[in-house]
């Protein structure tokens, strides 16, 4: 696939190293010369250095053949204009823009439409990694929560713990374990940040990350097998009043306790008088006496999202010494992700994986239309629809026993309209289920791919 990715910062960057190592033609355009340079130096990509909303620009960067276009600059108003400009002129299938402005959502029935600003999809990080963490709070104790099937299907990531019912257990003893009518599938298993292919026979160790697919509504039963039975949160504290964590407050106060803290005395002063039901502080959250004061030792949960990266990390950890049951931060450097992530701090949240998670279902061939990021890139859980019949689609009729998955690859659940289905081996699937695969090694993404491509024979 001929992909265009305008805007070489975070997110363009971690985008083009996620699909240059997939065989696609990828080119970037950035006005910094040396952060293209540094890119093309460690990445089999081609380099524009222009204006990413220049006609000339698109033209060189090979916007007339190109398949996709994705817009991720900081400024809202170049990607968009980027997007009706490739349309205009060069006709380009598939755009994509990062908008991050809420004024602009606001207007999406009208603005977003193939005959206004042509866009085919918009994405809005802020808004990922809200959802995000709003899902990590509901599940305490998750490393990682992400939905499938339209919320019906979750993927969750918990860290086994010392004395947990199912430590030092195999595998097939987890039904026994379960309420009745509760189904689940352990997709993963990491082990010391090496993956495990899930057999019945392995065993469980404490400290091994285990990724399981569920229904979304027997999630908190199965997170009590694997993981001590946690209080549910009722009082949260943030660190930063930006977009994300004004988001935040908004969508909690209705649930629990917030209380909100900004550096930033003008702006402390705003959110006091549009967030309802929240406690908003100005001051430094990194502040111990602060945090004392506001009675650090009785929050579930601590959320750091502010813009830098270092004090996220600074206040979360001093707010998990001071006695907060768990600490969230947000972190833009993965660098710093496997740092600190397991350590003081419970949960590294990145923006950019959160995107590029996004975006990706765009990219997959095969009908795929969820596709997600996980443990900072290394694996995929994506979701597709199988097509076609036995003739002419190699899962289609089939038992999921007789499907030739490649190495690394595990299903984990089928989605039949409404109903849920955990995999197991018996399972046929059927024409339009949708598929829930997990998979360990990204270079078998394209075999993946080909299993739900159906035969020319298909009508």
């Amino acid at each position: 696939m001929k992909i265009v990715i305008l805007g070489a910062g975070q997110v363009g960057s971690t985008l083009a190293e996620n699909l240059a190592s997939e065989a696609n033609d990828i080119t970037v355009v950035d006005l910094d010369a040396q952060t293209l340079k540094r890119l093309q130096e460690r990445l089999d990509l081609r380099t524009v250095h222009g204006h990413a909303a220049y006609p000339d620009t698109l033209r060189r960067a090979g916007a007339d053949d190109a398949d996709l276009l994705i817009a991720v600059t900081d400024s809202d108003e170049t990607n968009m204009l980027a997007c009706r400009i490739s349309q205009t002129l060069f006709h380009t299938p598939t755009k994509i823009a990062r908008v991050r402005a809420a004024e602009y959502h606001a207007e999406e029935d009208k603005l977003f439409l193939p005959d206004a600003l042509s866009v085919d999809m918009r994405i809005s990080p802020e808004q990922l990694v809200t959802e995000a963490i709003l899902r990590l709070i509901e599940h305490p104790g998750a490393l990682q929560v992400v939905d499938f099937a339209d919320g019906r299907v979750r993927l969750v990531g918990v860290r086994a713990y010392y004395g947990g019912p199912l430590v030092g257990r195999q595998l097939k003893e987890l039904p026994s374990h379960l309420p009745t009518g509760v189904d689940a599938r352990v997709a993963a298993i990491y082990r010391r940040g090496k993956p495990i292919l899930p057999e019945g026979d392995t065993v469980i160790e404490a400290d091994d990350e285990v990724f399981f697919v569920a229904a979304a509504a027997h999630i908190p039963k199965i997170m009590a097998e694997l993981r001590r039975l946690e209080r549910p949160v009722k009082r949260v504290m943030l660190a930063g009043g930006g977009k994300i964590g004004s988001r935040l407050a908004q969508a909690l106060s209705d649930k629990v306790q917030v209380k909100l803290i900004e550096n930033d005395r003008d702006k402390a002063q705003r959110l006091s008088e549009t967030l309802n039901h929240v406690v908003v502080l100005a001051g430094d959250a990194a502040n111990e006496a602060l945090l004392e004061e506001e009675n650090i030792d009785d929050v579930d949960v601590f959320c750091a999202v502010t813009n830098d990266d270092e004090a996220n990390i600074l206040s979360a950890m001093l707010a998990k010494r001071l006695g907060a049951r768990k600490a969230l931060s947000l972190i833009n450097r993965l660098a710093y992700v496997d740092l600190v992530e397991g350590g003081a701090i419970d949960v590294a949240i990145s923006p950019q994986q959160a995107t590029v998670s996004a975006l990706l279902a765009h990219v997959r061939r095969g009908d795929v239309v969820n596709v997600h990021s996980l443990r900072r890139g290394a694996a995929e859980a994506i979701e597709a629809v199988a097509h076609g019949d036995r003739s002419n689609s190699k899962v289609v009729g089939r038992r999921l026993e007789e499907i030739r998955l490649p190495p690394g690859t595990t299903i984990g659940a089928v989605v039949r309209g409404e109903e849920v289905l955990i995999a197991h081996g018996e399972t046929v699937v059927e024409a339009e289920d949708h598929v829930i695969l997990f998979i360990v090694d990204k270079k078998r993404i394209r075999d993946v791919e080909k299993l739900f491509q159906v035969g020319l024979t298909f009508v």
